[in-house]
């Protein structure tokens, strides 16, 4: 097959959320195909899509999200988009994509994964366990709350929304005395330096399935992208997302759900660890399984 590149004249137009995070990963994307196909910048556009969640978080800043939305929240509308041609590939952070793709859709590319732990970011504390009873925690996250009341039933949680900056400004303005982010997040926006974050072992905090993993999403028959995405697509995180993502499809659960899981390849042996917990924190149950990678 001839593969027809983009240019200037007929970009690749890349749709994504238009949060600074967003842009950034898509941003990446675009930038890592350049380099594969040696395209200059100017071959791709960047197509900024609002989706439900964008404008259900603006409207009810302080309802956990579990009660303003479900599955495909911050999704269905680019991948509408990019059924309907408006757009040639979507970028996603893989944490928000339910398990199942619309029909002639197809998720199979992957980016090399960032860190996937999250960060504790306070002003005036070490750690989480260094917080006096009492302090107030700000965080939209069904699994960090149940996580934090977990293991410090003694502190307050409070809704804790917006992208990585609307939430620094709000831990300035003393909405909360801690909140969390994650350290891929951070990383990806050139803020892991100037932040005070203090990344949290799995152990103490198991991060959220397909954390910070970037998935690229096409339609199953556009041949030229699929082409063009394998020269970008990273086996690793692949392979850890397909054990991580099982993990959620098995329990029926979304990005709002209390689920953690982390998988980690050692040699030939895949790790799976995981977590669920009850929302207030009241009880979880974890385990771990392991096998070969071809398994």
């Amino acid at each position: 097959m001839t593969l027809t590149l983009p240019t200037p004249a007929q970009p690749l137009r890349i749709g994504t959320r238009g949060s600074p995070l967003a842009l950034a990963q898509a941003h990446e994307t675009r930038d890592r195909l350049a380099a594969a196909f040696d395209l200059a910048p100017e071959a791709f556009e960047v197509v900024v899509i609002r989706t439900t969640g964008d404008d259900r978080a603006m409207i009810a800043a302080d309802r956990p999200l579990k009660e303003i939305g479900n599955k495909g929240l911050f999704t269905r509308e680019i991948e509408e988009r990019l059924a309907s041609g408006g757009i040639d590939l979507a970028v996603h952070s893989m944490k928000d994509m339910p398990t199942e793709q619309p029909a002639g859709l197809i998720l199979d590319t992957y980016l090399p994964r960032e860190d996937v732990r999250d960060a504790f970011i306070s002003p005036g504390h070490a750690s989480m366990h260094a917080l006096p009873e009492g302090t107030v925690v700000g965080t939209s996250s069904l699994r960090r709350r149940a996580q934090l009341l977990n293991r410090r039933p003694d502190l307050q949680v409070v809704e804790f929304r917006g992208n990585v900056q609307t939430r620094l400004k709000k831990l300035e303005d003393g909405v909360a005395a801690a909140t969390f982010l994650a350290m891929a997040g951070l990383r990806r926006l050139n803020m892991a330096e100037e932040v005070p974050a203090t990344p949290i072992a799995p152990e103490d905090m198991l991060p959220a399935v397909a954390q910070g993993a970037i998935g690229i999403e096409r339609r199953s028959d556009d041949t030229i992208a699929a082409a063009m995405l394998e020269a970008i697509h990273h086996a690793e995180t692949s392979l850890r997302l397909a054990a991580e993502r099982a993990f959620l499809a098995a329990l029926d659960g979304s990005c709002e759900t209390p689920i953690a899981a982390l998988a980690e390849l050692s040699g030939g042996t895949l790790q799976l660890r995981g977590q669920i917990l009850r929302p207030d924190g009241s009880e979880a149950l974890a385990d771990q399984q392991s096998c070969a990678i071809e398994d």
